[in-house]
């Protein structure tokens, strides 16, 4: 199992971001997948996850609104398209496979004027 996160930066306050996680190694089409963050000092969360035909997404209350997580079942990719940031968002984020224990090595996004 691979996962390939691409997509991070820095980018002002109000900004936007695509995050994108290309699969590979299973059946992406039969599995859901998810988004975490880790912040510097706190644990590991939970931001979006999104079910294998993609039409069941849920998300963290504090994203909800400006976070839309999706898939290309297709390409074997799950995005994460986030617009209004705030420096809290600031975090690594990863893609995961859930239940697998597999995750992406992360890419950084940090928001900051």
């Amino acid at each position: 199992v691979q996962l390939v996160e691409s997509g991070g930066g820095l980018v002002q306050p109000g900004g936007s971001l695509r995050l994108s996680c290309v699969a590979s190694g299973f059946t992406f089409s039969s599995s859901a997948m998810s988004w975490y963050r880790q912040a510097p000092g706190k644990e590991r969360e939970l931001v979006a996850n999104i079910n294998s035909v993609g039409n069941v997404r849920n998300y963290l209350n504090s994203v909800r609104g400006r976070f839309t997580i999706s898939r290309d079942n297709a390409k074997r990719t799950v995005s994460l398209q986030m617009n209004s940031l705030k420096p809290e968002d600031t975090a690594v984020y990863y893609c995961n496979l859930p239940r697998s224990g597999y995750w992406g090595q992360g890419t950084q996004v940090t928001v900051s004027s």
